[in-house]
């Protein structure tokens, strides 16, 4: 069923930002709704946000209805979640006071849905103790308060106060709205990401993994209602909204990230490319280039097998293993099933387009006991929800 977001844009620069943020949620098939304050109308013109939703924009109290009956009541009953995105210092105090002397501080003051506000302003005004006063109110009441972030504001200074980017606020906002919950009550570690293996303070030994994959899985089984933990090895991607997130360098300190939080979980999942081979003596000073024609000869040993340490002490988990694989792809991830005792295994065959490193679609192929089933290329993060809909299936109780 199509989720309903009542988005309010209020008057800060960052209301350019909120065209894409409803442009995101459009493309995750959510139904926007936007009201625009007077201050908002200076910045962004109300079309740029009808063009967007493909819904008309309110813009004041006492326009023409747009819905059967009254508007803000209409709007308030109808919206699975009411987000104000830029929220400046002024709304958050009306709506900490239960003002309502526009459209959009009316429907906050009418609505049952959950509500999330994104504040953005001059980083003095948001550190002011009325400022703060108000939204700590705000969060007593159970409004989701999201950011501000850091960095240079418009005013010129620097400081906390800008407005969330709009992915972060949209990953919030999916989170709030999702419905599949069949992993409530399960503890789900999710390894994601390279490794790095020093050669020297400079150098290491890494592969291309960009950890995205896992990541989608991380923030999938979070919205299915699971406590996530998510061991990621060095990756540029953003922690995910609701996961708690552990950074490690190496295999043995992902080794001992999962050793830690193994006996906990649920579910494990184990989409992490460690790195097969370590430096056996990583040089303290940075090696310095040889002549042209020189080898450097480096001594590599085996890192630690993770998914092997899984798969030889689970108990009750579900282990679920990845191979990447480039030649004789089924007979590989078969043979790696087997020796690994895994409940299942995705295979993911790099050769595929569309599948592979450092890119947002997947080919996967999904093998257990029964066979194996053929997914098509799909971004990653559908990807990750049709790897959890198995899981989820095969540990119902």
């Amino acid at each position: 069923m199509q989720k309903t977001v009542v988005l309010g844009i209020t008057g800060g620069i960052a209301a350019y930002k909120s065209a894409e943020v409803v442009s995101r949620l459009t493309k995750a098939g959510v139904d926007v709704h936007c009201v625009m304050t007077e201050g908002a109308q200076a910045f962004v013109g109300p079309v740029t946000f009808q063009a967007l939703s493909g819904n008309p924009v309110i813009c004041g109290m006492f326009d023409g209805p747009q819905h059967w009956g009254v508007d803000h009541i209409y709007l308030a009953q109808h919206a699975d979640c009411v987000v104000i995105a830029p929220a400046t210092a002024n709304v958050i105090a009306k709506a900490a006071q239960g003002m309502a002397d526009d459209m959009l501080t009316s429907i906050l003051l009418a609505t049952t849905a959950p509500v999330l506000i994104a504040p953005a302003m001059n980083d003095q005004m948001y550190a002011h103790p009325a400022t703060q006063a108000n939204i700590a109110c705000l969060r007593e009441r159970g409004v989701r308060i999201i950011g501000p972030g850091s960095g240079r504001l418009a005013c010129g200074t620097s400081g906390t106060g800008r407005m969330s980017e709009p992915a972060e606020i949209v990953e919030h906002i999916l989170l709030q709205l999702s419905d599949a919950r069949d992993l409530a009550g399960k503890k789900v570690l999710v390894t994601a990401g390279p490794t790095r293996e020093a050669i020297d303070p400079v150098r290491y030994v890494s592969n291309r993994s960009s950890g995205k994959m896992g990541y989608a899985l991380a923030r999938a089984a979070a919205m299915r209602g699971a406590e996530v933990i998510l061991v990621s090895g060095p990756t540029a991607l953003e922690n995910p909204i609701g996961v708690t997130t552990l950074r490690v360098e190496t295999t043995e300190e992902m080794l001992q990230a999962v050793q830690q939080h193994f006996a906990d979980a649920d579910v494990i999942i184990k989409a992490a490319a460690p790195a097969d081979y370590t430096v056996q003596a990583p040089s303290e000073e940075k090696i310095k280039k040889k002549e042209s024609g020189e080898h450097l000869q480096l001594d590599l040993v085996t890192t630690p097998d993770i998914l092997k340490w899984l798969g030889e002490h689970k108990i009750n988990q579900f282990l679920v293993g990845f191979a990447a694989e480039t030649n004789d792809a089924v007979a590989n991830a078969r043979e790696k099933y087997r020796s690994k005792k895994l409940d299942c295994l995705v295979l993911n065959d790099v050769t595929k387009q569309g599948a592979g490193f450092e890119v947002d679609t997947n080919v996967v192929t999904l093998v257990d006991d029964t066979g194996e089933l053929a997914l098509p290329c799909m971004p990653k993060d559908e990807v990750a929800m049709r790897i959890l809909d198995y899981v989820a299936e095969r540990t119902a109780k």
